[in-house]
């Protein structure tokens, strides 16, 4: 590897923030590759890659808007050639579990001939404060089309953690984690789990996809992200990631955090309203 900094593809997202944060704080140069980077980084601007990698050593990929999408696992192959073209042979995917999109993507990467490591990750604990549900949450109505379908939800903390580790130790070369929490939770158990933290009466309800997706239009949310959702509330969320892994463990020789605990350590912020 020729170059100092580590570029974080999107550097400013639930995972990407918070991997740059842990290596900045052990004192390795960091490069935020987002829109408003320097240089910037654009996945739909593939003239922006050269620049965005020139002179790193790694990369931590995150796809927007979702691998899952048709046209992910053209962009990580194209990606991945770009970065070996730099010089930048360690790359760290996230993924996702049970999406066919992300598998491609997976498999491009592990082709592409770079020094790889995939995190294949459940749902993120903080998509509850840190995205599109936070704003029923905040109005004590959530209503989702997910009724008995548990998920195994994983903190990004640990996500983060797994990350920055791949990227700093090459024992981490060419393996796959499956991260997941150290429990099942139906989404009317995790809002539960909120209410709680927050002292506060949060309702779940379930309502079918469409209505659902009627109200993620009507609340103005984009054409892009409605279609990721309706993938994820319709097809992912069918039973089939309906079970746990030890890659937090794997990873890092610890159990992952229960979402008890990020409910816990969130709500003091105040991210969803009053807190006991």
């Amino acid at each position: 590897m020729t170059g100092t900094e580590t570029l974080i593809v999107g550097g400013t997202g639930k995972t990407g923030r918070r991997v740059a944060e842990r290596l900045m704080a052990h004192g390795m140069p960091v490069r935020i590759g987002s829109r408003n980077g320097t240089p910037p980084f654009d996945w739909e601007d593939r003239a922006s890659w050269s620049a965005a990698l020139a002179g790193t050593r790694a990369a931590y990929v995150t796809y927007y808007p979702d691998l899952a999408l048709p046209d992910a696992a053209e962009a990580i192959a194209a990606f991945a050639d770009t970065a070996l073209r730099a010089g930048t042979k360690r790359l760290v995917l996230l993924s996702g579990r049970g999406e066919p999109g992300a598998q491609r993507a997976e498999q491009a990467l592990q082709a592409s001939g770079a020094d790889g490591t995939i995190l294949r990750c459940s749902w993120f604990a903080q998509n509850f404060s840190e995205s599109f549900l936070l704003e029923p949450i905040l109005a004590g109505d959530v209503a989702l089309p997910a009724d008995r379908i548990r998920e195994p939800f994983v903190d990004a903390e640990d996500v983060a953690d797994v990350a920055a580790a791949a990227l700093v130790d090459d024992s981490h070369i060419g393996r796959l984690y499956e991260l997941t929490g150290p429990r099942l939770l139906s989404f009317a158990e995790a809002i539960a789990e909120i209410a709680k933290a927050s002292g506060r009466t949060i309702n779940y309800r379930t309502v079918d996809a469409t209505a659902f997706v009627a109200g993620l239009e009507a609340g103005g949310l984009p054409g892009d992200l409605i279609e990721l959702v309706r993938l994820l509330f319709t097809e992912v969320l069918d039973g089939r990631n309906e079970y746990l892994t030890h890659g937090v463990f794997e990873a890092l020789g610890r159990p992952p955090r229960d979402f008890a605990d990020y409910a816990r350590a969130t709500a003091p912020s105040g991210i969803w309203g009053p807190s006991k």
